[in-house]
């Protein structure tokens, strides 16, 4: 077989090409740290990385669910603690109310439960920081849960819920839902307790403290002491029992937090190991490519110079 001049030049430069090639593939791994960056470079790897970045990003999905279930727990919270105020100082008002008094009296007391009705009203229709929504709506969270009817003088008389009792439930992990909602009512005896009226536990802050309050100006000590404070003591309750699960609540979510931190860190170093460039390993390829690539040249000219003497011999 004899072999031309041509098929050895062809031979070189196809040689060439593919030390090139080599060469800007090792230098496209030291500039971007990544030993793959398309299927063609490592198709079974690349598969993996793939599926490591869609849990990845799975997680920051439940990461960021997490994170504004914490929000709305900590903002409800906050109210939760104002209740409680509001409610164990209407008991003490009326537990005073109940002793040795005298009218003038009854009627600060009244006075002081007259503000805790609009301080209270001012609470549970607080929004959510984060998604502007009102807090203790359930679903029904575009409008205030809770609307205050007034007299004349700007009493409130009575109070009305138009919220509702669903909730939204957000995915913490695979499989896995909780809600951060607190219904402000609910009066169907079943489902989430209602934290201002909640028919299962007697809870009715509004009315009981309407009714504290209309009771004092009335002068019934009776009323107060008989009615009054044993509603009030419901109400009590039934908020203490809301900052237990609300408690609950975002203890769970942070273990969840760190769960997902924990998952995500893991699935980092996976893509890592699946995708990164060993750099001391790729360094040394890129200079072996590079040697190859300069004794390829050398050795082409020289043949090629021979080849061309012995033409003209």
């Amino acid at each position: 077989m004899r072999v031309t001049q041509n098929l050895f030049s062809d031979s070189l430069v196809g040689r060439l090409n593919t030390l090139t090639a080599r060469q800007y593939s090792l230098q496209s791994q030291v500039s971007s740290g990544l030993r793959i960056s398309a299927p063609s470079d490592d198709p079974a790897a690349m598969q993996n990385v793939l599926s490591y970045q869609g849990s990845k990003a799975a997680q920051e999905q439940y990461a960021g669910n997490i994170s504004t279930l914490q929000s709305r727990a900590a903002s409800t919270y906050s109210v939760l603690q104002q209740l409680n105020t509001i409610s164990s100082n209407a008991s003490v008002v009326a537990t005073s109310a109940a002793g040795d008094v005298v009218q003038s009296d009854l009627s600060v007391f009244a006075g002081k439960v007259s503000d805790s009705i609009d301080a209270a009203l001012e609470q549970v229709n607080k929004k959510d920081p984060v998604t502007g929504q009102y807090l203790f709506g359930g679903t029904a969270s575009g409008q205030p849960p809770f609307v205050a009817t007034r007299d004349a003088s700007g009493k409130v008389t009575g109070v009305t819920y138009q919220g509702n009792t669903a909730v939204n439930q957000s995915e913490i992990a695979a499989g896995s839902t909780l809600t951060a909602d607190m219904v402000g009512a609910n009066t169907s005896g079943s489902g989430p307790r209602g934290l201002i009226t909640d028919s299962a536990s007697g809870a009715d802050l509004f009315n009981h403290l309407i009714s504290l309050r209309d009771h004092l100006l009335a002068n019934d000590k009776a009323a107060v002491l008989n009615t009054d404070t044993p509603a009030l003591q419901k109400d009590e309750n039934n908020i203490i029992y809301q900052v237990s699960v609300n408690g609950s609540l975002q203890s769970r979510l942070d273990t969840a937090a760190t769960a997902v931190g924990d998952n995500a860190s893991v699935l980092d170093k996976m893509i890592s190991h699946a995708a990164d460039a060993d750099l001391v390993q790729t360094m040394v390829q890129l200079n072996q490519a590079q040697t190859s690539y300069q004794a390829a040249l050398q050795s082409g000219a020289k043949i090629m110079q021979l080849s061309l003497l012995n033409y003209i011999q």
